[in-house]
């Protein structure tokens, strides 16, 4: 199963066609894609007993909103691979290294982004979505309380990250635009279908104006230095995770700040970052429409 946002709206994806929820379901349950976290369990059997493809229909990638656009808690992961942690120059924590990126930058799966300054990163990311929440979630059973998972990235305006000592993670990765999560969320057992749920590629392309691309990641989540199990666990151990939180669970090495020289994104180019089973999303940066930048 895949669930997302179209213009929106609450839909499921049945191929290339998107079926409204609250149409299909009679009105059983909202359009509003962020309130069918609260009753998970129920939509899940809904969804899995309906007949739904013939009232589907074709839609724009260009029209997915964030998939899951406003979650009542946002836990992002730093340094969750130890080939990026090497790169940024940092030994491999002993426990969780925990920020926010806050709702505000959430966009969707196809997208424009104005970029803030010179040395805006790019941060490919896979994200988990809490079905049901709870405390003191054991390892052995993370998976059950996830709805699905979905791609992001963490665009990071590594000036505004860092101002200062400490830095600013998560002011430095939430500007317009700097959260773009898609195409959809796809339940567990949908990625599982094809692929080991633990050992997922995820790969992060930059496409130049003249046609010209480079893979900047090309990592795999078995490398986690926390799996997703050990994160729910770990981050349900101190607070209580709700239906809707999102995790976005780290980024494998690649990323420009860790590059000799450093590198980083520029007006003009387009961003592909895709995860095995799950799907791909697209940026596309432009100039910042106010003239302002973060390092002036």
């Amino acid at each position: 199963m895949r669930i997302g946002n179209l213009n929106g709206r609450l839909v499921l994806f049945e191929g290339r066609f998107a079926v409204d929820v609250q149409s299909a379901s009679d009105g059983k349950f909202s359009s509003d894609p962020q309130a069918i976290y609260a009753r998970w369990g129920e939509f899940r059997e809904w969804a899995d007993a309906a007949s739904k493809r013939q009232s589907g229909v074709e839609y724009d990638f260009r029209d997915l909103g964030a998939a899951v656009p406003r979650p009542p808690q946002v836990f992002a992961i730093g340094l969750n691979y130890a080939d990026h942690a090497d790169e940024s120059g940092f030994r491999a924590p002993d426990n969780p290294v925990v920020f926010t990126k806050y709702v505000s930058s959430f966009a969707g799966a196809d997208v424009d982004v104005a970029l803030t300054g010179e040395r805006v990163d790019w941060e490919a990311e896979l994200v988990v979505v809490i079905g049901e929440g709870g405390r003191d979630i054991p390892e052995s059973e993370s998976w059950a309380h996830i709805a699905g998972l979905a791609v992001g990235q963490d665009l990071s305006d590594r000036t505004i990250q860092f101002w200062g000592d400490p830095p600013q993670f998560s002011l430095g990765k939430s500007s317009a635009g700097f959260t773009p999560l898609g195409p959809w969320v796809a339940s567990v057992d949908e990625v599982s279908a094809g692929h080991d749920i633990n050992a997922l590629g995820i790969r992060c392309v930059l496409h130049e104006l003249d046609g010209t691309e480079r893979v900047l990641q090309d990592g795999n989540t078995q490398l986690m230095i926390f799996s997703v199990p050990a994160l729910v666990a770990r981050l349900s151990s101190i607070v209580e995770l709700l239906p809707g939180d999102v995790i976005f669970t780290g980024t494998p090495a690649g990323v420009g700040i860790g590059r000799n020289p450093q590198e980083f994104l520029r007006v003009g180019q387009t961003l592909y970052t895709e995860i095995d089973g799950i799907g791909a999303i697209v940026q596309r940066f432009i100039g910042s429409s106010s003239g302002n930048v973060s390092d002036g």
